[in-house]
């Protein structure tokens, strides 16, 4: 395995168990809490997390056997029309969990050959799988430091 996706893997795996932890000690009012009309809450964050690790589900599946995938969505509809703000916080943050332990173990199948297969997004840009992996970690971080740091 690649050693940036093996780094991948390593580091998604820590997220998941020691900022998981951290996510659920969150009181529910400050879980739910808007800072703006415009803005998410902690909540929302963790639903578009859901969305991101959905729509890479899709990357890193479909590339592995189509032909250069197109594979894009509207972070903003997919949060509103999800109805994150209105789910309850543990079965939410369980949900983002185990996605995110699921795809985990669909990385950890990618064979290397793979992981130069590439998909394409909205603005036609392509990129290999490999790329699609670290960037969906790196953006997961992101946003766990936005909700633990809020």
């Amino acid at each position: 395995m690649k050693e940036e996706v093996l780094a991948a893997i390593n580091r998604l795996t820590y997220l998941l168990d020691n900022v998981t932890p951290l996510i659920k000690e969150i009181p529910a009012t400050d879980f739910t809490h808007k800072p703006g009309p415009e803005k998410w809450s902690r909540q929302e964050i963790i639903g578009h997390l859901i969305d991101s690790a959905a729509n890479n589900h899709h990357r890193f599946i479909r590339i592995q056997y189509e032909e250069v995938p197109v594979i894009y969505y509207d972070q903003n509809k997919w949060n509103t029309l999800s109805g994150y703000a209105a789910y309850d916080k543990d079965k939410l943050v369980q949900l983002w969990e185990l996605y995110n332990r699921h795809l985990v173990e669909i990385i950890k199948r990618v064979p290397d050959a793979a992981l130069t297969r590439e998909g394409e997004s909205k603005n036609k840009e392509r990129h290999a799988l490999e790329w699609y992996i670290t960037d969906y970690v790196a953006h997961l971080e992101h946003h766990l430091k936005q909700v633990v740091n809020y």
